[in-house]
């Protein structure tokens, strides 16, 4: 009975940290990539207006990142242990790149010459993706770890894997990005939006498919699962949610529904997500750390729900009610078009 409540407890931790790890990557992956985005425009008024439409809600988006930390060290403190060490140099590059990042966004307002920092948010906010991306793609990776022996390589996640993964990653984010400015700004920009959304949404698309193609070949329990019917059955149904958003997300862009694209491109970061989830379950870390084996006793798992379970429902009332006071699109006013 123990057993089966403590499993119970460790797959719900998995569930929710999940679930917030979904929502930074929606979230902040929006607002950086809107920071990527900024690096294709020679127009200063129009990066301005990009960064503008940041303005309210791009420091409260990290908070999932400080809470999916907070969580995955008492949750699941082996994993959290063993990734930190691993993942060391994109971690802490991710970080920086944050950091700074922050600082570029608020120094604009400090100085009359605003083009360097906010070129500098760009230039932040793509190496955080693509560091993100490099620590995701080493996770799934493996490590280099197995069951009998955790000693790390701190730079194990370093593979063309790893890469392939990073640009997807960032390519996503671009795509949310591009949604994002559709449905904040208007004239030039929303047309330039759109045009990137078509461009990135395709490039995503192939590049999920060749990630999880390229999975299955490097790794014989991904593969496994894969071939299985019941567990194959459900990856390929993701799948097929994902390509079924990038081919809604094309109608929604020609026929400019604002709203319906920005959902078809979290559609497909969901589906994509989730696909690569159920490939690698129970592994936390593939082929030597399942979900069970990394949980912390019952009683932390316990005490854990009673704060986290309700803080995470005033943060989703937090953020839906900041996107509510702050919805409406940036004016172009005297910038012009």
């Amino acid at each position: 009975m123990d057993n089966e409540i403590h499993t119970l407890l460790a797959q719900i931790w998995f569930f929710i940290i999940g679930l917030m790890l979904f929502l930074y990557v929606v979230l902040d992956g929006f607002d950086l990539g809107v920071g990527i985005l900024s690096l294709f425009t020679r127009n200063d008024k129009h990066r301005a207006i990009m960064m503008t439409s940041l303005e309210s809600i791009w420091d409260a988006n990290e908070t999932w990142l400080v809470l999916l930390g907070g969580s995955l060290f008492g949750a699941f403190p082996l994993v959290f242990a063993i990734t930190l060490h691993s993942l060391y140099v994109p971690i802490m590059v991710m970080l920086f790149a944050l950091i700074f990042r922050g600082v570029a966004f608020e120094f604009r307002h400090h100085t009359q010459n605003t083009s360097p920092w906010i070129l500098a948010f760009g230039f932040s906010s793509l190496l955080a993706s693509l560091a993100q991306g490099a620590a995701f793609g080493g996770l799934i990776s493996g490590l280099g770890i197995t069951q009998d022996d955790y000693r790390v390589d701190v730079w194990a996640w370093f593979t063309p894997f790893s890469a392939l993964v990073a640009l997807g990653v960032a390519t996503g984010y671009t795509l949310l990005g591009a949604t994002y400015l559709m449905l904040k700004t208007e004239g030039s920009i929303r047309r330039t939006s759109i045009a990137q959304s078509h461009i990135a949404a395709t490039l995503e698309i192939v590049i999920v498919l060749a990630v999880v193609i390229l999975a299955s070949h490097l790794n014989p329990y991904f593969a496994a699962r894969w071939a299985d019917h019941e567990t194959g059955l459900y990856l390929n149904c993701f799948l097929i949610l994902a390509i079924f958003g990038f081919l809604m997300l094309m109608w929604a862009l020609r026929t400019g529904l604002e709203l319906a694209s920005f959902f078809w491109s979290v559609v497909i970061t969901m589906a994509s997500f989730t696909a690569v989830t159920i490939g690698y379950y129970p592994y936390m870390i593939p082929a030597s750390i399942t979900v069970i084996h990394a949980a912390s006793s019952s009683k932390t798992l316990i005490f854990m729900l009673s704060g986290i379970g309700f803080l995470i429902p005033v943060m989703l009332i937090y953020s839906g009610y900041q996107y509510l006071v702050f919805r409406g699109k940036v004016k172009m006013g005297e910038h012009g078009d």
